[in-house]
């Protein structure tokens, strides 16, 4: 069978195609930014949870030498 088209209708066709295509794109532009958003976010969240956690570490730890340090003080040790 052969294919009846004429140029004008190759063109519409075509039009249609490319309007199509730059919509979808559009389409994933959008998405792809609201992806990158929520990324940004919980990326900001871990630094915030990090820094708060290395916060409480570094006063365990802090506290934990300060014990000892007494500790050792008062039994005479080294």
């Amino acid at each position: 069978m052969v294919n009846n088209k004429n140029t004008r209708d190759m063109i519409v066709e075509t039009n249609r195609d490319v309007k199509w295509i730059c919509k979808t794109l559009a389409e994933m532009k959008g998405s792809i930014e609201d992806h990158e958003g929520r990324l940004r976010k919980l990326e900001e969240y871990r630094a915030e949870s990090a820094g708060r956690e290395g916060k409480i570490a570094a006063g365990l730890g802090a506290g934990a030498g300060g014990a000892a340090a007494i500790i050792l003080r008062i039994f005479g040790g080294f």
